[in-house]
């Protein structure tokens, strides 16, 4: 297993990979990340490109939709564990119905606020 320094010190030195399908909600994560001060890794509506960033080592972190276009996201949640990247689970869905791929992850539930989002990652940052 692989693991990574997640940088610590401002946002902007983190790169956060956007694993999402809906393109219009994507486009807002990466807004408010930038907003944050992040630094925007990839954005990924598909499994082949969001393991194909996560394997260049393109990310520090992740928000990752955990149903995409009706394919579980599990894969992706296997290979950042498997490099030791935090990463955010987001779904529409309950968090019981989650597989165990996501256990541990924080979840945030669709629709959620900002501010929560930021606040979640932070944390995230700060405690690995």
């Amino acid at each position: 297993m692989v693991l990574r320094h997640i940088p610590v010190g401002p946002p902007q030195t983190v790169r956060v990979l956007i694993v999402e399908d809906e393109s219009m909600l994507a486009l807002c994560l990466e807004e408010v990340l930038i907003d944050a001060g992040f630094t925007i890794a990839g954005v990924a509506g598909k499994l082949e490109k969001a393991l194909a960033l996560i394997e260049g080592g393109a990310c520090d972190a992740a928000i990752v939709d955990a149903n995409l276009a009706g394919a579980s996201a599990s894969p992706v949640a296997d290979a950042l564990a498997s490099r030791g990247l935090p990463f955010i689970v987001t779904t529409g869905y309950p968090q019981e119905e989650l597989q165990s791929h996501f256990v541990g992850a924080p979840f945030l539930k669709k629709p959620y606020q900002p501010e929560l989002l930021i606040q979640t990652l932070n944390t995230l940052l700060q405690n690995r």
